[in-house]
């Protein structure tokens, strides 16, 4: 038996828990629809040479789109992952100017001081669905157009397709993060809107094939990960916030 979504499990054994096939995200159904239908076609005319190919295809766009579900720790404290992938980058960079600047609509920004910013690249073998790091009311998502470049590169923060998001806690704590297209990425597929309010882990947008996610953690926080680390979204810890401990690691 699989995990159940909206079943309680802890650290005192509560839940069950079991591996099952994970499911495909309507946003990628039509794509596999689209590549079986043209497999089977060209089975059907005898064309083995491209059927068998257009067949892996399809397996390959369900197993990008595959949205398996996620034990998301509830702790006020935490911030977690938005993104499965490799942490390539963690640098104190000033944020988005979007995430910064009054945008007329009332609600604060982040303010222009440098943050530390977590950089998780995303393969084409990750899972894509991206989750919101905290729970809160979403107070910006900014869709800005752009080049395709190489998602890993630093740089890609600044010229790439990309789509910024403010959540805001309760309290006003403030996290920002931004989906980014990478080489392969050609768009980004948002799930909530300014307004909405969301749960720590909830699935907040997709980007399609191979990108990177950017985390903006609040003043006085770092994260509790380290660069070439592998993180799960909505699973890993990325953060305590208000804590900022020196962790070292060793590869091996």
């Amino acid at each position: 038996m699989g995990r159940m979504s909206g079943e309680i499990f802890d650290n005192r054994g509560r839940g069950t828990a079991g591996w099952s096939w994970p499911s495909i995200h309507p946003e990628g159904r039509k794509f596999g629809l689209i590549t079986a239908a043209l497999s089977a076609g060209a089975a059907f005319m005898a064309w083995e040479t491209i059927a068998w190919p257009l067949a892996f295809l399809t397996l390959g766009v369900l197993a990008f789109f595959r949205d398996p579900v996620r034990v998301t720790p509830r702790d006020d404290r935490y911030v977690v992952a938005p993104a499965d992938g490799l942490i390539t980058l963690i640098q104190k960079v000033p944020p988005p100017r979007e995430l910064c600047v009054d945008d007329g609509s009332g609600v604060r920004g982040m303010g222009d001081e440098p943050v530390t910013r977590v950089s998780i690249f995303m393969s084409v073998f990750d899972v894509h669905i991206n989750r919101t790091p905290i729970a809160g009311t979403v107070r910006r998502v900014v869709y800005i157009p752009g080049k395709f470049l190489n998602a890993d590169l630093d740089k890609a923060s600044e010229e790439n397709e990309r789509q910024h998001f403010l959540v805001e806690r309760s309290d006003g704590v403030q996290i920002g993060f931004t989906q980014i297209a990478g080489l392969v990425a050609r768009r980004i597929v948002p799930f909530v809107k300014g307004g909405d309010i969301v749960a720590v882990g909830q699935r907040v947008g997709l980007i399609r094939f191979g990108s990177r996610v950017d985390v903006y953690l609040p003043a006085g926080t770092e994260p509790k990960v380290l660069v070439g680390q592998k993180t799960i979204a909505g699973e890993t810890i990325l953060a305590e916030i208000g804590a900022a401990p020196l962790i070292e690691g060793i590869g091996q």
